[in-house]
């Protein structure tokens, strides 16, 4: 990895590369890392619900691309296998959003992760916990 180089394995460079959905919604990767990634996304007018404020589950989206990135750092595909989202504030047109995953538990196959979302003036848009499971999965060559 160089220094100006976001990602610390092949695998998560690989997998963001066939996420067309992330690519969709204008995620950015600022890091991914074994147990911690960073990503951003700014809020577009067609990402907006009927009370003018961030869809939950584009916010979620979010959360989850980055809690992705933080628990696969192998060719092993590692999956969510369930996760809880406190919604704390609203986001809203223009805000650029940041989710920070970090790992808090690792045993065997099931891991723990935490990610905090929030808005460019430091608000926490939202709290997320992810519960992944490493699957017999493996990504497939590139």
């Amino acid at each position: 990895m160089t220094s100006d180089d976001v990602f610390a394995t092949e695998h998560t460079r690989a997998m963001i590369a066939g996420d067309a959905a992330s690519a969709a919604l204008g995620m950015t990767v600022v890091r991914a890392e074994p147990g911690h990634a960073v990503v951003t996304m700014t809020v577009r007018a067609d990402m907006l619900n009927g009370f003018q404020v961030a869809h939950g589950g584009l916010v979620f989206a979010l959360a989850d691309t980055a809690f992705a990135l933080a628990c696969n750092e192998t060719d092993t595909v590692t999956l969510a296998a369930g996760a809880d989202i406190a919604f704390l504030s609203p986001a809203r047109a223009g805000d650029v959003l940041e989710a920070v995953a970090d790992r808090r538990a690792l045993a065997g196959r099931s891991g723990l992760y935490d990610i905090r979302v929030t808005a460019q003036d430091g608000r926490v848009v939202a709290e997320v916990r992810g519960r992944s499971r490493t699957s017999a999965l493996t990504m497939p060559s590139s």
